[in-house]
């Protein structure tokens, strides 16, 4: 029976946590009521934030009870009646610790709009400061009503929740059965399941309104991840490499000259706009960028009615630093990524909040989870009217081990855009050329490539689903009037064996295509130096809207804009200009490629890469 108890007390302390996340969520939403009424939001939608936050309550409820689980194991091998005082002094402290946490998120909502992250944890240093800053009133009720929820939830725990285990007799094959399975259920419960992306924020993300997904994001999580993202930094630049003022005057050297010119490539200032984005797609697989033939062939096709840009580079290497560098104009960074900090990516510019602006409809579609990168919170972030992943398909739609096949996310974005309001931006993220690449070919049509076949076959079938996609949209009315973007979200290893850091394996293809090119500019290379990051303004200068926002980005189209691109990796930077390049790691200070022409030249290249990353990290952790 003793060893019961410890399952017992484990079990109850499990479902005290998930009360207690209802209970300080119910609290979040009361003295918040205010905000809601006046975005008018329903009660139903409000609560909705319960069901979409129980996932992230679970995954943080069973990371807490994995300091009893320890304590319990302890107790089967060393009797004691003083391990239950240590698992009451445990869950009072995380009472006291996580209310703090959520009574500082309720005073700052109203002016951050956000849940407390890392460098808002920082504020909490200097009381003092924050009692000043703050309503003498406001104050003296956020800290009733912390000690009121601690006394009450500590209550609680001890009256319902708290089971006394006693050991009479130690039982070595329980204590060896309870090692090996309790931490094998912690673990998958606490990733969210064995699917193959982990849990993250953005399985709270449901609504528009941003303070009712903040409502449903569970507070020791989300601050468990900025602290992880941010703890090492320890609030200083690690690609520090210049005095600040130096820095930006190198930075703004680069952007020299910021000329209004441009070439006026589209027929209207007001096209539709169709932004599809190939996963892991490298230039290697497009011909006319130094590919063998065969691999893209529709590609190729929609080239000749199309603006080719041969001469671009993924900023980063992974698909949410894609994201942020296609929606926001906001470069890659190394060691870990903005879309993973929903405190941060809040402080960016967003493509769609600006076309929304001008009347355009929008929308999202994906066969596979959001989830990935904390992209759907992301994605939430910027506004899309309608977004679709895998969970809005039927159960009967085919689909491979990651999602939906490409096809049919094609299929149901060309039906379903086809009714919505003109002008509209509609975005597709294909999946099919991500690992295990289990697209629906009944045949291999590429037959070499030795070990990147299956990539190489992958890029084939999502290619033709392209192609078939153009071939149904032409006779839709809105067709001739739609302007479609085509860009890889990052580039992917092939058949060149490219070294990982070299600018020709970032290599990535983006097309601008459609009637809505005057016939002039149609079949037509550029070969401008840029990455996705340029996009925005690129687009913006052909609508006739200021890309200030988007300080980062430039536009390809103009003969003044000056030449570069960015690649950021885990520690360092590939920098790129024409005829010179570099990738330097600043972790341990090594050059792992160095093309510059002479030592002078060499030097101006390095302090310009150098400058880039410095800034470009500085904003990131300013936001």
């Amino acid at each position: 029976m003793d060893k019961l108890r410890i399952i017992r007390a484990l079990v109850l302390q499990f479902i005290f946590w998930i009360v207690f996340f209802a209970f300080t969520r119910s609290i979040y939403l009361l003295y918040n009521l205010r905000y809601i009424r006046m975005e008018g939001i329903g009660f139903w939608e409000s609560m909705q934030s319960f069901y979409h936050g129980f996932e992230l309550d679970v995954s943080t409820a069973l990371y807490l009870i994995g300091f009893p689980f320890l304590v319990y194991l302890l107790m089967s091998l060393f009797r004691g009646n003083f391990w239950n005082k240590i698992v009451k002094y445990y869950v009072l402290l995380v009472i006291i610790v996580y209310s703090l946490l959520t009574t500082a998120e309720l005073g700052i909502y109203s002016e951050w709009k956000t849940k407390l992250h890392y460098k808002a944890l920082m504020y909490l240093t200097h009381p003092a400061e924050i009692y000043e800053s703050a309503e003498t009133a406001t104050f003296f009720v956020l800290l009733v009503i912390l000690f009121a929820q601690t006394l009450l939830a500590y209550w609680i725990f001890r009256r319902l929740f708290f089971t006394q285990v006693r050991i009479v007799k130690r039982n070595y094959f329980f204590t060896a059965v309870y090692l090996i399975i309790f931490p094998v259920l912690g673990i998958i419960g606490g990733r969210g399941g064995l699917q193959e992306i982990p849990i993250n924020q953005s399985q709270s993300y449901y609504s528009e309104h941003q303070i009712l997904n903040l409502a449903s994001m569970n507070s020791g999580f989300n601050i468990f991840v900025s602290l992880y993202e941010n703890w090492s930094l320890k609030g200083k630049n690690p690609f520090l490499s210049f005095p600040q003022d130096e820095a930006i005057e190198i930075v703004e050297r680069i952007y020299e000259p910021r000329g209004d010119s441009t070439l006026q490539v589209l027929a209207t200032t007001r096209p539709n706009i169709v932004l599809i984005m190939l996963e892991s797609w490298s230039a290697d697989l497009i011909e006319s960028l130094g590919g063998k033939p065969g691999i893209t062939p529709g590609f190729r096709k929609l080239e000749k009615n199309g603006i080719l840009f041969t001469n671009i580079y993924s900023a980063g290497t992974r698909s949410e630093q894609g994201m942020a560098s296609i929606f926001s104009g906001f470069p890659a960074h190394p060691i870990s990524s903005i879309t993973v900090q929903p405190d941060k990516f809040q402080g960016l510019p967003t493509l769609t909040g600006k076309l929304e602006e001008e009347g355009y409809s929008t929308s999202f579609y994906f066969g596979g989870q959001l989830i990935y990168g904390n992209i759907k919170s992301y994605i939430m972030y910027n506004g899309f009217d309608r977004i679709i992943e895998i969970s809005d398909f039927d159960d009967d739609v085919p689909q491979g081990k990651l999602g939906v096949h490409d096809e049919f996310v094609f299929e149901r974005q060309l039906e379903e855009v086809s009714n919505d309001p003109q002008p509209f931006f509609s975005s597709v993220f294909t999946m099919s050329t991500h690992s295990p690449f289990d697209m629906p070919l009944p045949e291999l049509k590429v037959d070499w490539g030795g070990h990147v076949n299956m990539y190489l076959n992958s890029a084939w079938y999502t290619d033709s689903c392209l192609y078939a996609y153009i071939q149904q949209a032409k006779s839709k009315s809105w067709y001739d009037s739609t302007l479609f973007i085509i860009v890889a979200d990052h580039s992917h290893h092939a058949y060149y064996n490219w070294g990982y850091h070299s600018k020709e394996y970032h290599h990535i293809p983006l097309l601008f295509f459609g009637n809505v090119i005057k016939p002039e500019y149609r079949d037509v290379k550029v070969g401008k130096l840029g990455s996705q990051v340029d996009i925005v303004s690129t687009l913006f200068s052909q609508l006739q809207l200021s890309d200030f926002p988007f300080q980062w980005s430039k536009n390809l189209l103009s003969p003044e804009t000056p030449e570069f691109a960015y690649v950021a990796f885990e520690e360092g930077i590939g920098w790129i200009r024409p005829n010179a390049s570099f990738f330097w790691d600043k972790k341990i200070n090594h050059f792992y490629t160095k093309d510059i022409p002479d030592s002078l030249y060499q030097q101006k290249i390095i302090r310009e890469g150098k400058a880039f990353l410095q800034m470009v990290f500085k904003q990131y952790m300013d936001q």
